[in-house]
């Protein structure tokens, strides 16, 4: 990429856009919820908080798995699971003034078996759908604080396709509209809104299966120092995440994407 196309790429992404001005957020101190926090990058995630003299909650259905931290059981495809949850964290910690959603599964897909349907339900129930259920459930919440955060997980898949995970890279993209728009509708009240864009990151081994994972340990160094820098940025991008944020606008979306379609042969009969 030429300097001239990465400087008119910095110009158009701005650090606000919601009408406000943001402050940088402080992650020591705070009492923070992570529902998808079990595994992966919500546990990590989880951990820096911690690590930040933060009080911390996870949520998820195998709550078994984890240890160090507070845990909820809850199921983000049912909304009475959600509802529960709710009232239990807020019965223990009235003043949490943390969310972050991040419950998601990644299911490739057939697109010319119609039987993909399954995998797209499931899909569009727990990474958007799910979003949305926990966003509803606390907002009220925070709104009554008059402060606190909210952070939304979406995917550099939901700007740069994924072929082989159709409906993951739909329902991410999806997340990040919808990001926006609450975002937009909380403006003035206090509550900011925060959109992680994650890359492939290396989890239990996957480094193995894909060399480009960005190692845990390295993303998180990255995310926590951008939410904490002054202002915080709308999206945390780290900078392997750039090249699928930015496609679009850096003329590098249909050959990125012709490349990634080559997955596509791993699937039966092809």
């Amino acid at each position: 990429m030429d300097a001239c196309r990465r400087s008119s790429r910095e110009t158009i992404r701005p650090v606000v856009g919601d009408g406000q001005v943001r402050k940088h957020m402080d992650i020591s101190g705070r009492t923070v919820l992570i529902v998808g926090g079990t595994t992966g990058i919500g546990r990590a995630l989880a951990q820096r908080f911690v690590d930040a003299g933060s009080t911390v909650v996870v949520g998820g259905r195998n709550i078994e798995q984890v240890d160090g931290v507070e845990t909820v059981r809850i199921d983000v495809t049912d909304a009475a699971s959600v509802a529960q949850a709710r009232d239990e964290v807020l019965a223990e910690h009235p003043d949490l003034d943390v969310v972050v959603t991040m419950s998601g599964v990644m299911l490739t897909e057939d697109l010319r078996d119609p039987d993909h349907i399954a995998q797209a339900e499931t899909t569009i129930s727990v990474n958007l759908l799910g979003t949305i259920r926990v966003i509803d459930a606390f907002t009220p919440h925070l709104l009554g604080r008059g402060e606190g955060d909210i952070i939304t997980v979406s995917s550099g898949i939901g700007f740069l396709p994924f072929p082989l995970m159709a409906t993951y890279g739909a329902s991410k993209a999806a997340v990040h509209s919808y990001t926006e728009s609450l975002r937009a509708h909380l403006a003035g009240t206090g509550i900011a809104v925060t959109e992680l864009i994650p890359p492939a990151v290396a989890n239990a081994g996957q480094e193995k299966l894909n060399p480009n994972a960005l190692p845990m340990g390295d993303f998180l160094d990255e995310v926590i120092g951008l939410l904490t820098q002054n202002p915080t940025p709308k999206e945390i991008v780290v900078e392997r995440a750039k090249p699928l944020r930015w496609a679009e606008h850096d003329d590098t979306y249909q050959e990125l994407l012709a490349a990634r379609s080559q997955s596509l042969s791993n699937l039966p009969g092809r």
